[in-house]
């Protein structure tokens, strides 16, 4: 019950603290479409997901793409599930800050401020971790039994921008790549080939 009373109220704080941060700010109280009862504001798509991979984090969003109800309230959510040894892997959400909560297993995470600092923490079963909003971050889990976790987003649409798929899966030419990390082409080849989900 108290796992439960955490969730809701973590709902609560991310709803009453993201409408001001991405989403427009509603202006007129809030009005059900018409002809709709209470199974419109209800979800099954975060219940009984399989994990899809071994090597990455499976990742469930919960947005107004899937779940029209969301649609200009200003939040979102996710189920995160990591195997032993996965990664979700380093990205963004430019829409969004990013409330994570563990729900079972321990993660190390981390995320990058403006001024290139990194925080990192161990978070476990219980405890929450907060993702600013379009700041660079990732959650491993280094354990060996199956991590997962609740995410809360302070937009009903956060979108995400994986950085491996954005710098090497997307088209930009070779020489952007090999001057700004400073490595010869063949490592750019390299992380080009590798699997990103």
């Amino acid at each position: 019950m108290g796992s439960k009373v955490v969730i809701a109220a973590m709902f609560f704080v991310v709803y009453a603290i993201g409408v001001k941060a991405s989403d427009p700010e509603l202006t007129s109280d809030y009005s059900a479409p018409a002809g709709i009862d209470g199974n419109y504001f209800k979800s099954t798509v975060l219940k009984g997901v399989p994990i899809a991979s071994a090597k990455f984090a499976t990742v469930t969003g919960l947005n107004q793409n899937n779940f029209p109800a969301l649609f200009g309230l200003g939040v979102s959510s996710a189920l995160v599930q990591f195997p032993p040894g996965t990664i979700n892997p380093v990205h963004y959400h430019p829409r969004a800050s990013e409330l994570f909560y563990v729900i079972q297993g321990c993660l190390d995470v981390g995320f990058v401020d403006t001024m290139n600092k990194l925080f990192t923490a161990t978070v476990c079963e219980g405890e929450s971790f907060i993702f600013p909003k379009a700041m660079t971050h990732f959650q491993i889990n280094r354990g060996h039994v199956t991590a997962k976790g609740i995410v809360a987003f302070s937009s009903s649409n956060p979108g995400t921008s994986r950085l491996p798929n954005v710098l090497f899966k997307s088209g930009i030419a070779d020489e952007p790549l090999v001057k700004s990390f400073g490595v010869a082409k063949i490592t750019i080849d390299d992380l080009r080939s590798g699997v990103v989900n």
